[in-house]
C-alpha cells in the first residue's frame, strides 16, 4: 500500500457519488461489484454515499449494544441490518459520508492489516487540510481526533475466485453533519466502545461542509494512497 512516484503504476478507478441509497440497496450493489471486479469485467470502484438512518451489526456482533427496542427503532424510522463485515455496531444516517472501496488485493504482496490502515491514512490526509490532527488508538480500528471518533471502519476481504487474492467490500463512514454524535450514535454503544465519544468535521471546524464536498475533496487523497488516477467523480 506504500505510494510512488511512478505515474506508470497508477492504477483506473471508478467513483460514484450516490446522495441517498437504502442500506440493503447498497449492500447488494457491492456484492454485484465484487463478483464483476473479481472476472475483471469492471474497474475496481469506489462508491461515495450516504444511508437512511441504519444500525449494522458486524460479525464480531454484540446485541446487547443496541439500546433502543424494536418499537422505539420503528417509531424513529431506524433500520436494523446484521452484516457479513468485521465489527460490531455502527450508525449510518444522512450527513455521514460512507465510503465503500471496491479493490482489488493480489495474494502476492497481501497485507490486511495495511489496507485498513491506508484507508485510515486518506481520512486522516484529507483532516489535515483543515488543520485537524486525526489519529489512530492502537486497539481499535477507524480515525479518532483526540478521545473522539470521527470515521468507523470495518471491511469485508471477498476470496477472488479468478484470480489469486481478495476483493475488499464494506469500507468507512465518515462523519460531516453538526451534531451526529447525539442522533442516531445515542441509541448504540459504538462499536462497543463506551469510555469514548464521537465528533464529526463540522462539529470540529464549525463549518457547513456538505457530504458531496467531503467526498469532492477525499477522493485525490484516497487515490493518492492506493495509487489511483484520480477519476471524474460521476
Amino acid at each position: 500500500m506504500a505510494e510512488t512516484e511512478s505515474a506508470a503504476s497508477t492504477k483506473r478507478l471508478e467513483a460514484r457519488y450516490i446522495p441517498m441509497l437504502d442500506y440493503a440497496e447498497a449492500w447488494d450493489l457491492q456484492k454485484a461489484y465484487v463478483k464483476e471486479i473479481d472476472q475483471e469485467k469492471r474497474p475496481e470502484t469506489l462508491l461515495l454515499l450516504q444511508h437512511p438512518p441504519t444500525y449494522t451489526l458486524g460479525t464480531d456482533r454484540h446485541p446487547e449494544h443496541l439500546l433502543m427496542d424494536e418499537a422505539e427503532l420503528k417509531e424513529q424510522g431506524i433500520a436494523v441490518y446484521e452484516i457479513d463485515r468485521g465489527g460490531d455496531i455502527t450508525y449510518h444516517g444522512p450527513g455521514q459520508l460512507v465510503g465503500y472501496p471496491l479493490i482489488y488485493l493480489d495474494a502476492a504482496s497481501l497485507d490486511l492489516h495495511a489496507y485498513l490502515r491506508t484507508v485510515e491514512q486518506a481520512i486522516i490526509d484529507w483532516l489535515a487540510d483543515y488543520g485537524i490532527e486525526g489519529g489512530r488508538k492502537p486497539e481499535y480500528t477507524g480515525v479518532w481526533v483526540g478521545d473522539e471518533k470521527i470515521a468507523a471502519i470495518g471491511v469485508k476481504f471477498n476470496r477472488a475466485r479468478t484470480r489469486r487474492g481478495f476483493v475488499t467490500s464494506h469500507g468507512f463512514a465518515l462523519n460531516i453533519k453538526k451534531g451526529i454524535g447525539s442522533e442516531g450514535f445515542s441509541g448504540i454503544i459504538p462499536c462497543g466502545i463506551q469510555q469514548y465519544g464521537v465528533t464529526s468535521f463540522n462539529d470540529l471546524t464549525g463549518m457547513d461542509k456538505t457530504v458531496e464536498e467531503a467526498a469532492r475533496e477525499l477522493l485525490p487523497h484516497f487515490c493518492r494512497r492506493f495509487n489511483f488516477e484520480v477519476p471524474i467523480l460521476e
